[in-house]
């Protein structure tokens, strides 16, 4: 029988029958809080966006150096590789960085760089823009231009006062890019040791895509040099997948 059919008052219907409810302090919350807002950070670090600080000038204009890029990590986590003209962050391939310092971080530089708050300090990492994917046929000729699969690309964003193609051996190719690769180039194509220089490498200068931390979408910081990262025109032309 129910409570109100006996006259009987339920103690979850009394207010004065269970104490009140006492709330915890906020210093006692805090801790609670940050250690929440920690797995949060690093869980969107491991599987959606991570920062990462560029060390060089090897993509200016596109890219300064102590420029604060953002990097989309989930795509790669649904297939999808990387396509030409897009700007992507890779672990180094294979001797890309040695016998280049690196700066030792701090404990606190490496706290903030585990949970994604700041740029990963002291990893071995570069940025370059894809120019050729598998089955890709990329070279260049004296000056230029850049050409894939017989295209010549337009490409605005080369830095001012530099010429698509350089002049030096290394300068000078014309290679295919195999299964799984990438070809990758910089920007500031006079100041970029890219694929053009790792030729003579195990997989000679070309770049596991299994190596790929994922694209590069937008210059977060400093604030005046913010911009989204897109992929150019010149990449869409009629012709240059066949």
């Amino acid at each position: 029988m129910s409570d109100l059919a006996t006259g009987v008052r339920s103690d979850r219907e009394d207010p004065e029958a269970e104490p009140a409810r006492r709330r915890r302090p906020f210093w006692v919350e805090l801790p609670m809080l940050a250690g929440i807002a920690l797995v949060l950070a690093f869980l969107i670090k491991t599987f959606l966006l991570q920062a990462f600080l560029i060390p060089s000038s090897s993509m200016e204009n596109t890219l300064r150096v102590d420029d604060r890029v953002l990097v989309d990590k989930l795509t790669p986590w649904f297939g999808s590789e990387p396509e030409r003209g897009e700007v992507v962050v890779f672990r180094d391939p294979g001797g890309w960085l040695a016998g280049r310092p690196v700066k030792e971080p701090t404990s606190f530089q490496k706290a903030l760089g585990f949970v994604g708050l700041m740029p990963a300090a002291g990893e071995q990492h570069l940025i370059k823009r894809v120019i050729g994917v598998a089955g890709d046929t990329v070279e260049c000729k004296g000056t230029g231009p850049l050409k894939v699969n017989g295209k010549p690309l337009t490409e605005p964003y080369v830095f001012q006062g530099n010429t698509p193609c350089s002049t030096d051996p290394e300068g000078q190719f014309e290679v295919t890019v195999p299964a799984g690769s990438l070809w990758v180039m910089g920007d500031h194509r006079q100041a970029s040791q890219d694929s053009r220089y790792h030729q003579s490498d195990a997989r000679a200068g070309m770049v596991p895509v299994s190596d790929v931390v994922g694209r590069a979408i937008v210059v977060a910081w400093p604030i005046p040099h913010w911009s989204t990262l897109p992929v150019p025109d010149t990449f869409d032309q009629p012709g240059l997948s066949d």
